[in-house]
């Protein structure tokens, strides 16, 4: 498995192309030797993709603009040529966040997603916590995996909002192998001076990133993107470092 950092996690250091690019070197400083690009500026794919092997880095994995993946798809396919990246990413559901938005997004995908897969690129779905509730007794995360293809539409599992939404990730990665080729790791501890859930980095909080890495390496998980939505004053640069030296005492890379 091969770990990776989302950028959304300093986003407010990619605002611009010379930012971006600076941040980009940061996060190969830190250790990472992958990223998933989401939350920067509009960048060139093919200047960024050059950035990127001149530091030994990859990117695996985007969130991209959902309107722009359902209506040119040849556009989405040659911008991720360009980067020589086969994932595409859907951040969220488009639509209201209940069981009509989730199938008139489906609904939407299944017109173009075969084309994506005639192109050897796979569309990715996001989830937070809302995925979880349950319509009839199942949960919209049920919903999504029993109508999508795998090999067209897969799964990036949030293990963090994964929990929040009472779900348990090292279950739902045995249970959907297929659909869950990547996955973003972020910590969860609470604060007692706020009485608030907080996020942090990878091993600093209370989940179970023993269990849930090695249900990842067992199950083939491709890509691991440590992101951290909120790093309450810390330096996000820091928080990366420090959760990839953490996750490296998990032995997954």
């Amino acid at each position: 498995m091969k770990i990776g950092a989302q950028t959304y996690t300093v986003r407010d250091y990619c605002r611009d192309v010379p930012s971006l690019e600076h941040s980009l070197e940061r996060i190969a400083a830190a250790g990472y030797s992958s990223v998933q690009l989401s939350g920067v500026c509009e960048y060139d794919p093919a200047r960024t993709d050059r950035l990127l092997k001149s530091l030994g880095m990859t990117v695996d994995l985007t969130h991209f603009n959902y309107q722009k993946i359902i209506s040119e798809p040849k556009e989405v396919i040659a911008f991720h040529d360009r980067m020589g990246c086969k994932y595409i990413g859907i951040g969220s559901c488009p639509h209201s966040r209940d069981l009509e938005g989730f199938e008139r997004m489906l609904s939407e995908l299944e017109r173009v997603l075969p084309f994506y897969a005639s192109a050897g690129r796979k569309i990715m779905y996001h989830n937070h916590n809302f995925e979880f509730a349950k319509f009839g007794g199942v949960t919209l995360f049920d919903i999504l995996c029993s109508h999508a293809d795998p090999d067209r539409l897969g799964i990036t599992l949030d293990a963090y909002w994964a929990q929040v939404g009472g779900a348990d990730a090292v279950q739902l990665i045995e249970k959907y192998p297929e659909h869950i080729r990547c996955v973003h790791l972020k910590d969860m501890v609470y604060d007692p001076t706020d009485r608030a859930i907080r996020m942090a980095p990878v091993g600093e909080g209370n989940m179970n990133y023993k269990a849930i890495i090695a249900a990842c390496i067992k199950n083939s998980v491709e890509y691991a993107f440590v992101e951290q939505d909120n790093c309450y004053g810390a330096d996000p640069f820091d928080c990366l470092k420090l959760s990839l030296e953490n996750i490296n005492r998990y032995n997954c890379v």
